[in-house]
C-alpha cells in the first residue's frame, strides 16, 4: 500500500495507527476516516481505561495482532490516539486497513 495517508506511520518500533475514539457508542466498529485518523466507535465508556482496553482488543481482532504487542503511545486520556503495533509489518497492517476502509465511507 502506498502510504499517502497520515493514518499509518512506519517506525523503528513497528506500525503506528492514528485513531479518533468515540466511546459510549451502541457498538464497536470503524465508523469512517479522514486523511489523518480512523474514527472508531467503542461501546465501552471512557472511564477507568475501559474504552482504551476495548480499542486494543478491537485492533487485536481486526489486524490479527496479539494484544500484548499493541499499546497506546499517545493520547491515553484523549480522543485522538496513536496506537503502536510493536514489530508489526507495515505492509501487512496497511493491506488489512485498506481492505477495511474500502468498505467504509470517507469523511472530509
Amino acid at each position: 500500500m502506498e502510504n499517502n495517508l497520515k493514518i499509518l506511520q512506519n517506525t523503528n518500533n513497528g506500525t503506528v495507527f492514528n485513531v479518533k475514539l468515540v466511546p459510549n457508542s451502541s457498538f464497536t466498529k470503524i465508523a469512517d476516516y479522514t486523511e489523518e485518523y480512523v474514527r472508531i466507535k467503542i461501546s465501552a465508556p471512557a472511564i477507568e481505561n475501559r474504552a482504551n482496553k476495548e480499542l486494543i482488543s478491537y485492533c487485536s481482532d481486526l489486524f490479527n495482532v496479539n494484544k500484548s504487542r499493541i499499546s497506546i503511545i499517545s493520547g491515553e486520556k484523549s480522543k485522538i490516539k496513536k496506537v503502536l503495533f510493536k514489530d508489526a509489518n507495515f505492509d501487512d497492517i496497511s493491506k488489512k486497513l485498506l481492505f477495511v476502509l474500502n468498505s467504509n465511507k470517507k469523511i472530509s
